[in-house]
Order: C-alpha cells, then sequence, then structure tokens
C-alpha cells in the first residue's frame, strides 16, 4: 500500500505537488504580463514623445486640410478669407479637452452654454461682411474670440461686444497673447451695440436674435454689410443685409443653428 497522499488524488503529498506546479505557473504568467505592460508602456512613451514633438506641425497641417476640404470644398472664394482662416491658430480658442477637435467641421462648447462655431461658418459670416483694408467691423458675441482674431487678419478696426464678462476676459487676454492687440474688446448688451465706436462698415452677430436690433440696423453705415442669424428655436436663417438709405436689403439666406443673443438678467 502506497504512503498516505503520495500518488492519491487528493492526498496531501499530491495536493501539495500541484500546488507548486499552479503557483510556479502563476508566477510564469505574472512576468510574462510584467513584460508585456513594460513593452507596452514603452511604446507608448515613445508615441507620446513623437506626437508631442509633431505637435506644431500638425496644427499647420491640420489648418490647411480644414481650408481645403471644409471651405474650398464649399463655397468661400475669398483668397483673403482663406488665408485668415488658415494662419489663425483656432485649438489657442477651445478648452484643453477638446483641442483634438479644433479643426474639425463642427461647433464646439466653450463654457457657459456657449460654443465656438464650426470653421465653414466663420468663413462664410466673414466672407459674406466683405471685410476690406480699413473697415471698421463690430462683432456682437465675442465667445471664445476666434471669430474676432480673423476679422483682425482683415482689418485692423475690430470691435467686439460680450455679455458674460468672464467670456470677454479669456477672448481678451486670449487675443493679446496671440498679438490681435488693436482688437477692442467690451462687456454689455449686444442688442444695444457699440454706439460710441458706430457707425460700422461691417457687423457680424454671432447668435440668433427673433429678429435685426433696431439699434444694430442704426449703427451701420450706408453700404454697410450685415450678416446676422434671425428666428427662433431650431427654425433659424443666417441672413445678410446691405444698407441702402435707412432701409436693411436683404442679400443671402441660409438655414443654420446658433445659441440665442440673450440680454442682461436673461437666462443663456
Amino acid at each position: 500500500m502506497w504512503p498516505d497522499g503520495w500518488w492519491q488524488p487528493g492526498g496531501k503529498r499530491g495536493a501539495a505537488a500541484k500546488s507548486a506546479v499552479t503557483e510556479e505557473t502563476l508566477a510564469v504568467k505574472l512576468k510574462y504580463i510584467a513584460v508585456v505592460f513594460l513593452v507596452v508602456l514603452f511604446l507608448a512613451t515613445l508615441f507620446f514623445w513623437k506626437l508631442r514633438a509633431q505637435v506644431p506641425a500638425s496644427f499647420e497641417e491640420s489648418r490647411r486640410r480644414m481650408v481645403e476640404n471644409q471651405l474650398q470644398g464649399r463655397d468661400i472664394t475669398d483668397p483673403r478669407v482663406l488665408a485668415a482662416m488658415g494662419k489663425v491658430p483656432r485649438h489657442r480658442f477651445v478648452p484643453k479637452h477638446l483641442i483634438p477637435l479644433a479643426y474639425s467641421d463642427q461647433p464646439l462648447p466653450i463654457g457657459l452654454g456657449q460654443t465656438i462655431s464650426q470653421p465653414y461658418i466663420v468663413a462664410l459670416m466673414t466672407q459674406w461682411g466683405e471685410v476690406k483694408p480699413g473697415d471698421k467691423v463690430l462683432e456682437v458675441g465675442t465667445g471664445s474670440g476666434y471669430q474676432a482674431a480673423v476679422l483682425a487678419e482683415l482689418t485692423d478696426k475690430v470691435f467686439t461686444i460680450e455679455l458674460r464678462p468672464e467670456l470677454a476676459k479669456t477672448a481678451e487676454l486670449r487675443l493679446r497673447e496671440l498679438g490681435y492687440d488693436r482688437v477692442q474688446v467690451k462687456t454689455g448688451d449686444g442688442y444695444q451695440g457699440w454706439p460710441e465706436a458706430a457707425p460700422f462698415d461691417v457687423i457680424l452677430v454671432t447668435a440668433t436674435a427673433p429678429e435685426v436690433p433696431p439699434a444694430l440696423a442704426a449703427q451701420l453705415k450706408e453700404g454697410g454689410r450685415l450678416v446676422i442669424p434671425v428666428g427662433r428655436s431650431w427654425v433659424q436663417q443666417l441672413l445678410r443685409f446691405r444698407k441702402v438709405g435707412r432701409e436693411l436689403k436683404e442679400e443671402a439666406r441660409l438655414p443654420v443653428q446658433f445659441v440665442p443673443l440673450v440680454r442682461p438678467g436673461e437666462a443663456p
């Protein structure tokens, strides 16, 4: 008869041998997993530093592709507008966690219920404004400051007004950091425009109003261009007007979706 537990399944010595084999197998597996983890970590680190080294070039390439695919591929033809869109670093105007999406064909949230418009809409509104060197331009709804920066590439007389002090301050700091020192930023009611700086050759409104605010129409020069989204809820149209005498003549329209242009005290 065999000693107790020698080769008997379930015996003490058999169980001990089996346990030793299991522990050895587990140790090998753990070492293998550790090696794989270190290799993956090493490769990920290499990829990260390579990607980081290429960041400036990738942003330039992203802007180039944005201009070619999103703007030239549609109906943006003004060479000055295309050049401005290809120069202004849009990624500097979005939250850090959204930088990878900065040059995508979509609006992005910037906080406080506001957004930065998709590149195509920014370019289209700028093109509709027919901004010339020396034109005095008013932007209603500063938001991130991106539209103001694009306008500043076309004229040195840009005025932008923002209802929310936090956004106005952040946008002004960002514009200064990027060298757009001549852009004047003001916190105030966009419905009232900027009477002290009027009249304007161009007025761009980056939020939807139920109708054209009378103050903005009054602050537009003869022959001036007003670009504004008008409507309520989901039914909105981006309109371009030209001032002829005391009247605004509609010249173009496009279905759009913007955040509302609110007054002081109103919920966004």
